[in-house]
């Protein structure tokens, strides 16, 4: 992990790591203990692009309410890829790999799931394929979770053309030649032009910076063609095939700059038994940003959601 900036406090994660082995693919896996009198057992799924590092504020925000553990998924954060045992990083393969790291944590406790973008379509897909695993599930929430491509804004030429992108490199060779291409100097530059409204206008040079940082070692440290291949996974996915016999509680981000809000409750009321909507008007993105503390990543958890993690 890279080293802390003045002025960015350094990201006291280890102490909460351990390693984590399933399948013949290594990794970690990050676990806050509980607070008093909490009992609540949170199983945090993060999104693409992501590592324990980067949903640590996530994680650290949601330790107010009980425990949470969060496995890195194969091909980010640094854990093997599916490619080392031969399998590709489909959905389906993904919600196999959930299914069986709640088998091997949980056994049959029950458990609170809270999945993040990506992380809530594998979530889905593995509560569709596994639909006994939905009686240990007490709560389930997506923190600006998708289940179709339809969810996504982008217009569908666009779609199709980033669509056919992604799977080509997502290829060996090409995979190869990308992992070659985006070196330091190349991830800096894209990121020194980034002026998204998910980066506040006062955002000190410091921070900045060590934002710019953490970019360029999770770019370097997760799986090139597992990042591509889920894109493409993302750009044609419909999940709408099967019925899930469980509420579902949606953490709706009004200035989402990737998803249809609309769209998203259509598909998650085909699918699941209920749809309960957490709006989140004042958020300014799509989740929290890259180097969010426990604070800052608090603003992505709605009041609503709050008066329900805080029930026994």
């Amino acid at each position: 992990m890279i080293d802390s900036m003045d002025g960015v406090p350094k990201l006291e994660i280890d102490q909460y790591l351990s390693a984590l082995s399933i399948n013949g693919m290594n990794g970690r896996m990050l676990h806050l203990p509980a607070p008093k009198k909490k009992k609540r057992e949170i199983l945090l799924v993060y999104g693409h692009h992501a590592s324990l590092e980067r949903i640590f504020g996530l994680a650290q925000a949601f330790n107010r309410y009980g425990s949470v553990t969060t496995p890195d998924m194969p091909g980010f954060g640094g854990m093997d890829s599916f490619y080392k045992i031969g399998k590709k990083p489909t959905i389906d393969n993904l919600a196999d790999y959930l299914a069986a790291f709640i088998k091997m944590r949980y056994k049959k406790r029950p458990i609170t799931i809270i999945a993040v973008s990506l992380g809530f379509a594998v979530t889905t897909r593995m509560l569709q394929k596994y639909p006994r695993m939905t009686d240990q599930v007490t709560l389930c929430v997506s923190a600006a979770g998708f289940t179709h491509n339809d969810d996504f804004t982008m217009a569908r030429r666009k779609k199709s053309f980033i669509k056919i992108l992604v799977r080509f490199l997502s290829w060996r060779i090409p995979g190869l030649a990308a992992r070659v291409w985006l070196r330091q100097p190349v991830i800096r530059h894209m990121y020194k032009y980034d002026n998204t409204k998910a980066h506040s206008t006062t955002e000190t040079p410091q921070r900045r910076q060590y934002r710019i940082e953490f970019e360029v070692w999770l770019w370097q440290n997760n799986d090139i063609r597992t990042h591509f291949f889920t894109m493409n996974q993302m750009l044609g996915m419909n999940l709408c095939d099967h019925k899930v016999a469980l509420p579902v509680h949606h953490v709706a981000v009004y200035a989402d700059q990737y998803l249809n809000n609309h769209m998203i409750e259509q598909h998650m009321r085909v699918i699941y038994a209920d749809f309960i909507k957490l709006p989140l008007p004042h958020a300014r993105a799509h989740a929290p940003t890259i180097v969010a503390t426990a604070k800052e990543a608090g603003v992505f958890i709605p009041p609503k959601l709050r008066t329900v993690l805080n029930k026994t």
